[in-house]
């Protein structure tokens, strides 16, 4: 699978490599997350595009080998609640799929295995969360 270069802004960049370093990662998504690293575009909030996922968006995205949907918001993990959709974006799915476009398929391994996930939709909060 052709690895696509995220779009990120500089906090999440941040967020991103302190992650890298901080948590323990299969030896698949340390490598496949260092490598879209070092070659991330690094864009001001107002150039990041509407159709990029990124904290405190609304995704909906679909596991290709199930053909499942799944909807929710990233949010920072105080505000992280499963029941009402809003997943950690220190979480293995945020993780994998911010700086990604709506159209993007991404591999990721998860606890069952590599998965891969397209994006279907990205849809954007007006004020963005600037804590984390």
């Amino acid at each position: 699978m052709k690895t696509e270069k995220l779009m990120l802004v500089k906090r999440e960049l941040d967020l991103l490599s302190r992650h890298l370093k901080a948590f323990t990662l299969s030896d698949f998504n340390k490598k496949k997350l260092a490598t879209e690293l070092e070659t991330a575009i690094i864009v001001k909030d107002d150039e990041l595009p509407p159709e990029t996922v990124c904290l405190d968006s609304e995704v909906e995205i679909r596991e290709l080998e199930s053909g499942k949907n799944f909807r929710f918001q990233i949010v920072i993990p105080g505000e992280a609640d499963m029941q009402k959709k809003r997943v950690s974006v220190l979480s293995p799915i945020a993780i994998a799929i911010l700086g990604y476009r709506t159209g993007s398929k991404v591999q990721w391994e998860m606890p069952n295995g590599v998965k891969t996930f397209k994006v279907l939709q990205v849809k954007q909060k007006e004020e963005k969360n600037m804590i984390f």
